[in-house]
């Protein structure tokens, strides 16, 4: 910033050019240039009306020139001119809207601050006697919930009932009670503090919270602050701006009527031809309405078919959607015999699996039963051998 206003100073002692060699050619200044601001050169740049404030836009990153403000104000009304005017106005149009929103939330602020509770507050007399109410209830639900509990450990469910309805609109009561009390006394807390308070309002211009009956000096401060002084500035221009717009639209106008009457009587016109010329223009008017008839009807047939197009479409979209639904449907119960049919065939492989199992358990125990009939014949062979036989074996096993 420092460094920008030393520039700026030395532009002003010694020229824009300063910098240039003596053969350097210098080029003329031309406001149509995109470097040089072009706020600054319609009314002024908002950049500079709220420094070192909240609303703070920072620096401006265009040039500011009073040569070239002067060439722009002196240059002949232009579409480029215009455009620039129309930019900030729309900047202008922009802030101020903002400005507006921050004053209308300040306004719902204060008035949720100062709203207060519904009914005015009760009296001491009040109070006690609201108290009394709240206590004798409180003992009427106690001995109502004993009975119905009595009635209950008897028998007389009817009984029980009745008391317990009974005490449910007694619990009503005792809270709407509680209730309003409690209402008197937020009530009579409020206007202490309200009292207490001070009252605030906002700024209609730049929407600061002021205090209402406040010191002449500090309203003073706060008018002649920047941004006050800046949002003032902002809404004048623009106001004033948008007068004159209207007024030279206004006087445009004024003169193509001019013309356009003058033209009419040049033409030859007089009477006749004004009468003329009206028919013309009415024959004119005529046509136009009934092409725009023409163009309406056209368009809100396309817009039929359009719909009707798009009815079909959403039609046969949902017919495909429920087609494919209905394949999907299929597959999935295709899948599950599929899953059925596996399960059947592991079940069955495990019946045959068993089968084989059981039929090498018989063949096992035929084979046992083989062995152990060989060992009692075997048995019974040697027992019936004759004693000579036995002897001889042995003789021979001795040699």
């Amino acid at each position: 910033m420092a460094v920008l206003a030393a520039a700026q100073l030395l532009d002003e002692l010694m020229g824009r050019h300063r910098n240039t060699n003596p053969n350097e050619k210098i080029k003329k200044p031309n406001w149509e240039d995109p470097e040089y601001c072009k706020y600054y050169m319609v009314k002024f740049c908002p950049h500079d009306l709220f420094v070192n404030t909240r609303a703070d836009l920072g620096a401006c990153p265009k040039v500011h020139d009073d040569e070239v403000k002067d060439l722009f104000d002196k240059a002949d009304s232009s579409y480029k001119k215009a455009q620039y005017v129309e930019e900030f106005l729309r900047f202008c149009r922009h802030m101020i809207n903002d400005v507006e929103r921050k004053i209308q939330k300040g306004k719902q602020r204060l008035e949720l601050m100062n709203s207060r509770p519904e009914g005015p507050p009760m009296t001491q007399a009040q109070t006690e006697k609201n108290q009394e109410q709240v206590t004798l209830l409180s003992e009427k639900i106690t001995a109502l919930v004993r009975e119905a509990e009595e009635a209950g450990t008897c028998g007389n469910v009817e009984q029980a009932q009745g008391l317990m309805k009974l005490c449910d609109r007694l619990k009503e009561e005792k809270d709407q009670l509680l209730k309003q009390q409690e209402n008197s006394h937020w009530s009579m807390t409020a206007e202490l503090a309200a009292a207490q308070e001070k009252q605030m309002e906002v700024c209609p211009v730049c929407g600061a919270f002021l205090i209402v009956g406040d010191a002449q000096q500090r309203i003073d401060d706060h008018l002649s602050g920047k941004q006050h002084v800046g949002y003032f500035k902002l809404r004048q221009a623009y106001e004033e701006m948008t007068a004159a717009r209207e007024k030279e639209q206004q006087e445009k106008e004024k003169r193509r009527r001019e013309e356009r009457e003058r033209e009419r009587s040049v033409r030859g016109g007089g009477l006749g031809s004004d009468r003329r010329d009206r028919e013309r223009m009415e024959r004119d008017r005529e046509r136009d309405r009934d092409k725009d008839k023409d163009k309406d009807k056209d368009n809100k047939e396309r817009e039929r078919d359009r719909h009707r197009s798009s009815r079909e479409k959403e039609k046969n979209n949902r017919h495909e959607e429920r087609d494919r639904e209905k394949e999907r449907d299929k597959e999935r119960e295709r899948d599950k015999d599929r899953e059925r049919e596996k399960d059947r065939d592991r079940e069955k492989d495990r019946e045959r699996e068993k089968d084989r199992d059981r039929e090498r358990e018989k063949d096992r125990e035929r084979d046992r039963d083989r062995d152990k009939e060989r060992d009692r014949d075997r048995k019974h062979r040697r027992d019936r051998r004759s004693p000579h036989e036995r002897s001889r074996r042995r003789s021979r096993d001795r040699r």
